[in-house]
């Protein structure tokens, strides 16, 4: 390996990854000095996804239906041979400049096409002249690829010969297109045809294998395993009552066994009846033929009479004895060995033996080697043909291959990787990350991992068989994604498919719906309770009803003289408790208000709080998840082997599912004839919460967190100070003292 220290790489991030760029031939004469760890993927299928098959063949070079690191270095090294440039292989097209090739076979042979097809003066050569070429071996006797079809002869027999044997062994596909026969499908049938008719001539050369003619022999042989079972089981049973007379009634199944079945609706057919003895067992007595069969085995019993009995030991016999049972088995042993050694190859025995006698002649044998060995005389030339074929689809297709497996630039780069079956349009949104899927059930076991919201849909279309897929929804909320919704797929040629969710593994989708999920249920909770009690309180009038439409049926019936009943008081203790409880709730909420606009000039920040603490929790989990969604279990369900995580967080996310919007530049006319009458309760939540607001400030709540000019007391004069009483009024309580006049001069 070199060294690849003197190779300098680029690498990008996307998805949470750094990811190779490659960027030029150079990049890809060094892939394979790239460590496999920085590869996103490590195996793709061949199959169930959106890339040409036939290219997916040519990389497949082991046909295990899977292509490998090893097959995708193998491809860029070949073309490193076929192409003067290997970056040529990063500008896709279906056609290859002449003066790009650097093999000078793989370049011979694509001049020798072109000038197959007339057109020597071409300068490319185009996938649409591959397909042409194709056209030209339709027509074509011998293309080089080994195999013979009936119009590679002239002899009428000889293609009759070719045409029987391909259908007798399946054929292989010709470059023609047509079902043909190669060497080694040659060889294999004139085998199976040789053991075929030595197994059917030995029934005539051997007399000890049929005692009777083939089909009569066929019959007993058939009639004798049809009743071997039974036939034994009573030949032993009496056997064993002629060796203890004490074991009869067990043996017979005694009269009670009947009881559990006779006061059933009785069948011949019975598997009750079917498991009884035979016939009457008795020590050393022959089984009759003709009666005292138990019925489920009369018929078994009646051909084994007809068809091996009589043809075998003879007319006239009513009764069969244990000795002639193993003689007329003994007779028919050596049919039913012959019968074992049956060949396996049933539609080369379907020919029968004078026909495979024919195919298989060594006259035939050697015209048709002879046919298949000068069509490979032309290998060289198929060679070059299959090359040239090569080299169109690598320049067409190599570089999507490399972009989804070497990196994942086409998914991160929103011009659809090879994963992506088409779009779900389903609940105002378009899901464009849709996988197809073969197994739902077994495909949502390891995808559930990925802790991304997905939704299993069948997908139907006239003409088209039943397929299943599999949408990742990644922005928009879960309310209406429930199991039975239809919606339409796109795939990726622009068909349109009925879409139907079938089944749902739910993981969170957006912060957005996590923030209104406690709100949500709330307001389900509170539904579903109206609801219950709506039903209780409907359930309790309609038995109210029928309660009263009762006693006006028997009205006549009620005497006269009943007093009424006194009407239910209310207890004045529970009217103490429904006082309390009002006053308690009235206590929490106008603590709780008193509490948050005590808040003053926070009280925003209160609010926002409030907000959190119930909000939080869901969309601190929901964010955890949103981390953690990661496209690599969603692949590997389906049989790929993603190398690393591959995130799709909250951003790429929603370039994943696109949301329902008016387009740009769009007029709304919003006069809605059939809107609902509009009730101004905003107005009135508004303007209660702008009253107590006022009230609070009256009440100087605020006055610690406003400008003084600002406060209650200062604008309303509320705070002034008053005079001092003690020097208002005199305190009376202190002694009086009057002076005394001065005296007069």
């Amino acid at each position: 390996m070199q060294d690849t220290a003197n190779h300098k790489w680029k690498f990008f991030r996307s998805g949470g990854v750094d990811q190779v760029m490659l960027r030029n031939g150079e990049d890809l004469a060094h892939l394979k000095d790239l460590d496999l760890k920085l590869w996103m993927a490590l195996a793709m299928p061949t199959s169930g996804i959106e890339f040409d098959p036939k290219t997916a063949a040519l990389l497949d070079a082991d046909k295990d239906g899977r292509i490998r690191p090893p097959e995708v270095i193998a491809a860029v090294e070949w073309c490193s041979t076929v192409f003067n440039d290997l970056g040529e292989l990063l500008e896709p097209d279906d056609k290859v400049a002449l003066s790009s090739i650097k093999d000078p076979s793989v370049l011979a042979g694509a001049k020798q096409i072109l000038s197959g097809l007339g057109k020597e003066d071409a300068s490319h050569i185009s996938l649409e002249d591959l397909q042409d070429q194709v056209k030209v071996f339709v027509n074509t006797r011998f293309n080089g690829d080994g195999v013979i079809i009936p119009e590679s002869t002239d002899n009428a027999a000889l293609a009759q010969a070719i045409a029987d044997i391909t259908a007798a062994t399946g054929g292989t596909a010709d470059l023609s297109g047509k079902q043909g026969l190669d060497q080694a499908q040659l060889d294999a049938f004139t085998a199976e045809a040789n053991a075929a008719i030595e197994w059917s001539s030995r029934i005539t050369l051997d007399k000890s294998i049929a005692v009777l003619p083939e089909a009569q022999m066929n019959a007993a042989h058939a009639a004798i395993q049809s009743a071997k079972v039974k036939v034994d089981d009573y030949f032993a049973r009496c056997r064993l009552l002629a060796f203890d007379p004490r074991t009869r009634d067990a043996i017979n199944r005694d009269a009670k066994a009947y009881e559990a079945i006779v006061s059933q609706n009785l069948s011949l057919s019975l598997t009750e009846v079917a498991d009884f003895p035979l016939s009457a067992i008795e020590a050393d007595k022959p089984l009759s033929l003709v009666s005292g069969i138990n019925p489920a085995w009369a018929d078994a019993i009646s051909k084994l009479a007809s068809d091996a009995v009589t043809p075998i030991l003879g007319a006239g016999k009513s009764t069969l004895s244990e000795k002639e049972w193993i003689s007329l088995q003994d007779k028919v042993g050596a049919y039913g060995a012959w019968l074992a050694s049956r060949p396996t190859a049933e539609p080369i025995l379907a020919l029968g033996t004078e026909k495979l006698k024919q195919l298989s002649a060594p006259a035939v044998y050697e015209a048709l080697v002879g046919l298949i060995q000068k069509d490979q005389a032309l290998a060289n030339e198929y060679s070059q043909i299959t090359a040239v074929e090569k080299m169109v689809y690598f320049k067409k297709d190599l570089k999507e291959l490399l972009t989804n497996f070497v990196n994942f630039s086409d998914f991160y780069g929103k011009s659809g990787a090879v994963f992506q079956a088409g779009t779900l349009y389903l609940d105002a949104r378009s899901c464009h990350l849709c996988i197809n899927v073969s197994d739902a059930g077994k495909h949502a076991a390891l995808a559930g991992l990925s802790a991304a919201y997905l939704a299993y849909c069948d997908i139907t279309r006239p003409g088209e068989g039943k397929r299943t897929i599999a949408a990742v929804f990644t922005d928009g909320d879960s309310d209406r994604l429930i199991v039975g919704r239809n919606g339409v797929f796109y795939d990726r040629n622009g068909n349109d498919w009925d879409a139907t969710i079938t089944k749902i593994v739910s993981n969170p989708i957006s912060i957005r719906e996590a923030f209104l999920m406690p709100y949500k249920k709330l307001v389900r909770m509170i539904e579903e309770q109206i609801a219950k009690r709506a039903q209780e309180a409907d359930t309790a009038s309609s038995g109210k009803l029928g309660d009263v439409a009762g006693k006006v049926a028997t009205a006549d019936k009620i005497k006269s003289d009943q007093p009424a009943p006194a009407p239910k008081k209310l207890d004045l203790g529970t009217i103490a408790l429904i006082g309390t409880a009002i006053g308690g709730v009235s206590a929490l909420v106008g603590g709780f208000l008193s509490a948050l606009f005590g808040l003053g000039m926070w009280l925003p920040l209160g609010i926002i709080g409030i907000l959190l603490l119930i909000s939080g929790p869901s969309m601190l989990l929901a964010w955890m998840k949103l981390r953690q969604r990661n496209l690599g279990p969603i692949l590997d369900a389906n049989g790929w082997a993603i190398n690393t995580k591959a995130k799709m967080n909250v951003p790429f996310g929603a370039a994943l599912t696109n949301l329902a919007e008016l387009p740009v530049g769009s007029e709304r006319a919003l006069t809605d004839p059939y809107a609902e009458k509009k009730r101004p309760w905003k107005l009135w939540i508004f303007l209660l919460i702008l009253i107590g607001l006022a009230w609070f400030w009256y009440d100087g709540k605020f006055d610690a967190h406003l400008p003084t000019k600002f406060t209650s007391a200062q604008v309303c004069k509320k705070a002034a100070p008053e005079a001092d009483p003690s020097a208002a009024a005199p305190d009376t309580t202190a002694p009086v003292v009057v002076a005394e006049p001065a005296p007069a001069e």
